[in-house]
């Protein structure tokens, strides 16, 4: 399973580089490192109980054509590709050299085990990571690249968990089953909104312009996403005069965006959803 491709937001990822500007002081997080670190040590614990519930070859429904073990390959994988670029301090990246870390066993019943090394080999090398770190870092605006990797891999941990909880229940799971801190979710939404969004490749155009209030019902956080034929402009704070309202807990709306989730709602004049599910696709995950 290589790192070149693209995908939608309803499938599994891979990856295509588009690094864009980077501010020099980078986005602000949400969460501290510490947090972040708990964070994905917790979702990988959570991930490792679901995978062992299920077996390899089970479908993954928030996956299509995917199953159990495709999902652990890759992220074991992007744990491993994450942990080399940290551990070494590397400041670019190819595809020619990719291929071993998604180089997982035959054996079924090694395959977990093989996962829970990588995961175990990134929280550790996240963890002894200096805050001055020169690495690779991918997103608009992004953070300092130590904070910039324990949160990236924080977040695609705990979407690819909420996938091993699909494939244990069969289908997609609610947003009370998925069970994500509202803290949680509201840092990997900005991460999503502030970083993935709007990045020159983004897919996401119209040739009517609207703009689109994504509004948490169980926190003070709202960003406005302006969509027109240039690259979206996501700023934080709720537009009166936009022409739509996505809203939902942050838990919900973090799902709902990364298609894990349909527990949103939507009023306005404009489908932001409909727009975001034809047109979003997130790369270098």
């Amino acid at each position: 399973m290589r790192t070149s491709g693209e995908y939608c937001l309803h499938r599994c990822p891979a990856f295509i580089a588009d690094p864009g500007p980077c501010h020099p002081e980078g986005m602000p997080v949400r969460m501290s490192p510490a947090d972040l670190l708990a964070a994905l040590d917790a979702q990988v614990i959570r991930l490792t109980r679901e995978a062992d519930r299920v077996l390899p070859a089970d479908p993954v429904p928030t996956c299509p054509g995917w199953t159990v073990r495709d999902l652990l390959i890759h992220l074991g994988g992007v744990h491993r590709w994450a942990t080399d670029i940290v551990g070494h301090g590397r400041t670019s990246v190819s595809d020619d050299d990719d291929e071993a870390f998604f180089a997982a066993p035959d054996d079924d019943d090694a395959l977990l085990p093989w996962f829970v090394e990588g995961a175990g080999a990134l929280i550790g090398t996240l963890r002894a990571a200096p805050a001055d770190l020169a690495a690779f870092v991918f997103l608009k605006n992004a953070p300092p690249p130590a904070v910039f990797w324990a949160r990236r891999q924080a977040h695609e941990t705990t979407v690819h968990r909420v996938d091993a909880l699909a494939a244990r229940l069969g289908r997609m799971p609610s947003t009370a089953e998925a069970g994500i801190p509202t803290e949680l979710a509201v840092d990997g939404l900005d991460e999503l909104l502030t970083g993935f969004v709007p990045r020159r490749s983004s897919r996401l155009r119209t040739d009517e312009p609207f703009r689109t209030v994504v509004a948490a019902t169980d926190a003070p956080v709202a960003w406005t996403v302006a969509v027109s034929a240039d690259p979206p402009v996501v700023v934080e704070g709720s537009d009166p005069d936009a022409h739509s309202r996505l809203t939902g807990t942050a838990a919900a709306l973090y799902l709902g965006l990364w298609n894990r989730g349909d527990d949103v709602a939507e009023t306005g004049t404009v489908d932001l959803l409909g727009h975001w599910r034809e047109q979003v696709r997130v790369t270098w995950s």
